[in-house]
């Protein structure tokens, strides 16, 4: 018997999505905003995997295809990690900030 209902699972990702949000919205630093933008990612991956646990099919078995799904989302975030760290040096070396009203145009 598992206390935990998807309720407290989607409250759980809402919360993380919403500090996520507020970071993207008030934070100056790049890297922050990158980090708070990943945290909405996974946000989203743990109400996915929340409604595929608790999405039962007429044979009693969890449907898992948001579960692949999810393996899917952390391939191209991790991918885009490479990529977005890639640029976020290259803006640095370029400017020597990471404030983004510090950066104003996207050329060199």
């Amino acid at each position: 018997m598992n206390p935990l209902t998807l309720n407290h699972y989607l409250l759980a990702s809402g919360l993380l999505f919403s500090l996520g949000f507020a970071g993207v919205m008030l934070r100056r630093n790049i890297i922050t905003i990158f980090m708070c933008l990943e945290l909405m990612l996974n946000a989203a991956n743990l109400s996915l995997v929340a409604f595929s646990r608790f999405h039962v099919g007429a044979d009693g078995l969890p449907n898992y295809n948001a579960q692949v799904l999810v393996f899917f989302i952390i391939t191209v975030a991790a991918a885009e990690v490479a990529v977005g760290l890639a640029i976020i040096v290259a803006l640095y070396r370029a400017r020597q900030t990471t404030h983004v009203e510090d950066i104003q145009s996207l050329k060199f």
